[in-house]
């Protein structure tokens, strides 16, 4: 027999152990994330307890999981939702991501670590754990609070900046200076590269999607969904940047479809395995022995977590004007270290830029402070009354000035034009920058090489790349031309400002024609600027580009909107509404009632919701079938889904009673269910009766299912059968019932 690879036989022992050590973990209530790391330090060549023949190819198989985790992290993320997000996420985002940084970078430095070394511990530390805090908020069943929506928010933000965060380290490890001219070029280029694929992924796949839908199976969905996360995996590689951003900006793109839930499910089992590999490959990476001798670096860092992410989330929190109450339960959240510090470790050592000691210190520290996570936030309303018991009147009159819920809306017609000028211009500015760079370095070349006639070949070329550029051009020169219209009519109005944006658009597209046709026919200026002012002007005055530029529009925001719409419309509440409520502090969240509920069967009327809990009910989902607004007659069914709105104490009390997990450990002792045969004499008192006026599922719980009789068997006999002398019952209950009946007829 041949013998087994090596890959093969490495994977099974480290699955072997991630699989026991995991099961153990579920036991006693602990993250699995930890397991993981556990069962690597195990498996690792540092205690060689299991037989590890070749570290590269789990290595590979790891980088196959960072790439499955951030495709999935993208697909729970939007680019567009993140833009509608209310000002408290990115505020306390940046307070935490700024402040953390800072403090990471200080003490790296403290510990005497180089310069690199402490910028990386500053990105690591600078992130919380989604999947813990997620994870934790619903084993605590407060993941329907005010605060813990707000905390989920901020994560969003958090993930963005991680991915950004990894491409700047990069270069930074790379090139050892801050303030270079490469350092900003980078940035530049993630900027266009993800500003080019969200505008090209938004208007091509969900359209693609669309088209193949009634084709897509789980299975074929779970090919198409690999098959394009690794094919901008490639596009990203092939361009400069990481696989791990190539994946996350697909599944960003991805979350905008409608299908988006569904490549969610069919890709998680693979981004569980892989993910699982990677984190048991962190675990290898460290050695035991070389954890007492940083024990210092790990108290000290695990502190400055700690303290720094309650500090700084807190903070964040009261400066986007939410009450000290939330800041501090956020705070203590978001107090350990997220998955992304061990992707940004794993970074710093492949590009060997980084102090060995920091990887397994910062391992140690996500260990310490992933398992105190849960106790920080059952201690945080402790924590907030202790603060007011002990906090200086002075000092609490001047956080309840920061916490007032500053409502920002526009700042007027004016601002709001610049500022939808300003993103306009932008976006399709960073398009046709893309079809330049990509028409002058591979169209251009092509034309050369297969048209002898040089200037039919450059005619050709100026054509096409000019063609492409048209919509996008003219979008800029005439967006938003109505309202500076409507505004040149008002008397109050600066109207030179407003003629300096019309001129001004004209004038980036007339400068980016220019140096399209002098690239291509390499001749002065004049004469490409004569020719650029007349392609504007047909480009303004075309009817035909103007009907293209519109469809092209609309299919595009059709696209970007279509996951929402549908969402929109499936809503028992609108999101103004719920918006409404959240400023009187009250939110909306959903229940799944228990089988197990003693409500179940109840109406409405009867279980007195308002009068108990406060909570009213807006709708119930059964099925297909949605009920809004309930009469008080409705009744209560199993697995219904009831839409609540009420406070966060008085959401916690009603979920004690209706939802699904506050029953679970609640058990029947209901005997078991069998099949018994019972012969009656002919002094039996069933003798003469039908089965109907029998009773016997009234009084015993059981059911006749057979009457065997003269050698033959009735099979489900109807409730008019007669009982008989000889009669042999086949009866169907609970074993001690039908013993019980057994007994009374003798």
């Amino acid at each position: 027999m041949d013998a087994l690879p090596s890959l093969i036989s490495d994977l099974a022992i480290i699955l072997m152990a991630a699989g026991i050590i995991t099961i153990l973990f579920k036991k006693i209530n602990q993250p699995v994330v930890l397991g993981y790391i556990l069962a690597g330090i195990i498996a690792g060549p540092s205690l060689n307890f299991l037989h590890i023949t070749d570290t590269e190819n789990i290595k590979t198989w790891a980088d196959i999981g960072v790439i499955f985790l951030l495709f999935s992290i993208g697909l729970d993320f939007s680019f567009k939702k993140l833009m509608k997000m209310g000002g408290t996420v990115f505020i306390t985002a940046f307070t935490v991501i700024l402040g953390m940084m800072s403090l990471g970078y200080f003490t790296g430095k403290l510990l005497g670590w180089d310069h690199i070394t402490s910028l990386f511990l500053g990105g690591m530390v600078s992130m919380s754990s989604t999947t813990i805090i997620i994870k934790t908020y619903e084993d605590l069943g407060v993941r329907k609070q005010q605060f813990a929506g707000l905390v989920i928010g901020m994560l969003i933000v958090e993930d963005l900046f991680a991915v950004i965060l990894m491409v700047l380290l990069s270069t930074l490890a790379i090139s050892s200076d801050f303030s270079g001219e490469d350092l900003i070029y980078n940035i530049l280029r993630l900027f266009m590269f993800i500003l080019i694929w969200f505008a090209s992924g938004i208007y091509i796949l969900p359209t693609l999607l669309k088209k193949v839908r009634k084709w897509l199976n789980e299975e074929t969905l779970l090919i198409v969904s690999v098959a394009l996360c690794l094919t901008m995996v490639l596009i990203a590689t092939h361009t400069g940047f990481s696989s791990a951003l190539g994946a996350f900006v697909m599944g960003s793109l991805l979350s905008e479809t409608i299908e988006s839930e569904r490549m969610e499910k069919v890709t998680k089992p693979l981004k569980d395995l892989f993910g699982a590999i990677f984190f048991v490959s962190v675990g290898m990476m460290i050695n035991p022995s070389t954890l007492a001798s940083n024990l210092l670096p790990i108290i000290l860092i695990t502190l400055a977590v700690m303290g720094g992410q309650i500090l700084f989330g807190t903070m964040g929190m009261l400066f986007s004007g939410q009450p000290l109450k939330t800041g501090i339960q956020a705070g203590f959240s978001l107090a350990q270290v997220g998955e992304f510090a061990f992707i940004i470790a794993q970074l710093g050592v492949n590009l060997r830029v980084t102090s060995e000691s920091l990887y397994p210190t910062i391992v140690a520290v996500s260990v310490i402070t992933t398992f105190f996570t849960p106790f920080l936030i059952k201690a945080s309303p402790k924590a907030y009354k202790k603060f007011i018991e002990k906090c200086p009147p002075r000092i609490m009159s001047y956080i309840e000035k920061l916490s007032f819920n500053p409502q920002l809306g526009n700042s007027g017609i004016k601002g709001s034009l610049f500022k939808s000028l300003a993103s306009v211009i932008v976006f399709y500015l960073t398009i046709i920058v893309f079809i330049i760079a990509l028409g002058l370095n591979y169209i251009v070349p092509i034309f050369d090489n297969m048209i002898a006639n040089e200037y039919l070949a450059k005619s050709l070329e100026a054509v096409i790349i000019i063609a492409a550029m048209s919509p996008f051009m003219r979008a800029i020169i005439v967006k938003k031309n109505k309202t500076i219209k409507k505004l040149l009519t008002e008397r109050d109005m600066n109207k030179g400002i407003l003629v300096g944006l019309i001129i001004l658009r004209i004038f980036i597209c007339v400068v980016l024609t220019v140096f399209v046709l002098s690239s291509i026919f390499k001749t002065g200026y004049v004469i490409m600027t004569l020719i650029a002012l007349a392609i504007i002007a047909f480009i303004m005055l075309s009817k035909t580009l103007k009907r293209q530029s519109i469809a092209m529009e609309k299919h595009f925001i059709s696209n970007l909107n279509e996951k929402e719409e549908l969402k929109e419309n499936a809503r028992t509440i609108k999101t103004d509404v719920e918006q409404d409520l959240l400023s009187r502090n009250m939110h909306l969240a959903e229940f799944e009632v228990s089988p197990e509920s003693p409500n179940i069967g109840l109406a409405l009327k009867d279980i007195h919701m308002r009068e108990k809990y406060g909570v009213n009910i807006v709708s119930i989902k059964r099925g297909t079938k949605q009920i809004n607004i309930p009469s008080g007659d409705e009744q209560l069914f199993p697995y219904d889904k009831i839409i609540v709105v009420g406070t966060d104490k008085q959401l916690d009390d009603f979920d004690n009673t209706i939802s699904k997990h506050k029953y679970m450990a609640e058990k029947d002792e209901a005997g078991e269910v069998t099949l018994e045969q019972l012969q009656l004499s002919e002094t039996s008192a069933l003798i003469g009766k039908t089965i109907k006026n029998s009773y016997l599922r009234d009084k015993y719980n059981c059911m006749i299912v057979g009457i065997e009789r003269d050698g033959e068997t009735l099979v489900n006999p109807g409730v008019n059968v007669s009982f008989m002398e000889g009669d042999i019952l086949s009866l169907v209950g609970e074993k001690d019932k039908i013993e019980t009946l057994a007994m009374d007829l003798k």
